[in-house]
């Protein structure tokens, strides 16, 4: 099989090619190829028991899309995206690359011809979904984005599901949780000090907690992100034929709760190193998400969440080899 991740060089890309690179297989079929696509080329590994290739480019870009598949990949994972804080700061940027880039994408998959058609699992979000809410989220829960990110995000499941509709390709998007703790530099996501709070104290450094300890969130550790990314790949498509994209299993989990799993792991010390200072916009864009969901059809479908938040800590510590 042909795999091709688009948005590689992030964090999440990274991880998945890494899974990928050592399980040398993917929903049932062994990999032959591995395509790795950024902004700036992304790190190959070396120790890859199939041919890896790595390129630059922006997909949103005439004739790049195109570039892209032109070896035909079996499996696309589209995870490329201009980040929540950053789609709402600057608008045209935001809808140049997550509107028009994945419009880009799909349309040179339909253009493609020799009835290409392959599977496309496309990172969405939970900012497709717009207060008010009740307590628990259904997964029929209707889609009304409160942000330009969610709004794109939204605009992108359905084109998922109209071009999946039409034959054009075999899509499931995935509405993936806050994905904490991220290994890394902060990036441009209003969500980004979710992972902050715990990932600097842990590092010895400060940060900054912009929101109250009582605001509620949605979380999954980088692990499991990476695990529904490679079971939905294998999914059969008659599996996916009610629900194309799809709340993913994720923690509700308070600040104030990350914060005392961080003292109990990290001790006081460390707890001692976050600063409260809060910040308007953050505060605004947290307050029209999401905190709780009910993902019947994720967990039917078999995808597998996090035990708990202790656990997702302690699954940072692990990989990123932190020294507590």
């Amino acid at each position: 099989m042909k795999i091709l991740i688009i948005g590689a060089a992030g964090m999440l890309g990274a991880k998945l090619a890494a899974r990928l690179c050592q399980d040398g297989h993917i929903g049932g079929g062994e990999i032959t190829h591995l395509c790795l696509a950024d902004i700036a080329a992304p790190a190959a590994s070396p120790d890859a028991p199939f041919a890896v290739a790595a390129i630059a480019t922006d997909f949103s870009l005439a004739g790049q899309a195109e570039r892209l598949i032109d070896n035909r990949p079996d499996v696309i994972f589209h995870l490329a995206a201009i980040v929540s804080g950053e789609a709402e700061t600057d608008l045209e940027k935001g809808y140049r690359i997550n509107l028009d880039g994945t419009r880009s994408l799909f349309d040179a998959i339909r253009t493609a011809g020799d009835d290409y058609r392959p599977r496309v699992v496309f990172a969405s979000s939970l900012a497709v979904f717009g207060a008010p809410f009740p307590d628990t989220i259904p997964d029929d829960f209707h889609l009304t984005p409160l942000t330009s990110y969610g709004t794109q995000k939204a605009m992108c499941e359905l084109l998922l599901a109209d071009y999946t509709r039409r034959g054009f390709l075999d899509g499931i998007g995935l509405r993936l949780p806050t994905i904490v703790v991220r290994p890394g530099r902060p990036n441009k996501a209003a969500s980004g000090f979710f992972s902050g709070i715990i990932r600097e104290p842990l590092n010895g450094e400060e940060a900054v907690l912009p929101v109250s300890d009582d605001v509620l969130h949605w979380m999954a550790s980088p692990r499991a992100a990476v695990g529904y990314f490679a079971h939905a790949a294998g999914l059969p498509p008659e599996a996916c034929a009610a629900a194309r994209n799809i709340t993913l299993p994720g923690l509700a989990v308070t600040v104030a709760e990350q914060i005392e799993t961080l003292r109990k792991i990290g001790g006081t010390g460390r707890v001692n190193l976050i600063r409260r200072e809060k910040d308007p916009l953050v505060e605004k864009i947290v307050s029209g998400w999401p905190r709780r969901f009910d993902p019947k059809t994720a967990l039917g479908l078999g995808f597998q969440p996090d035990a708990t938040f202790e656990a997702i800590v302690r699954a940072y510590i692990e990989d990123e080899q932190i020294q507590v």
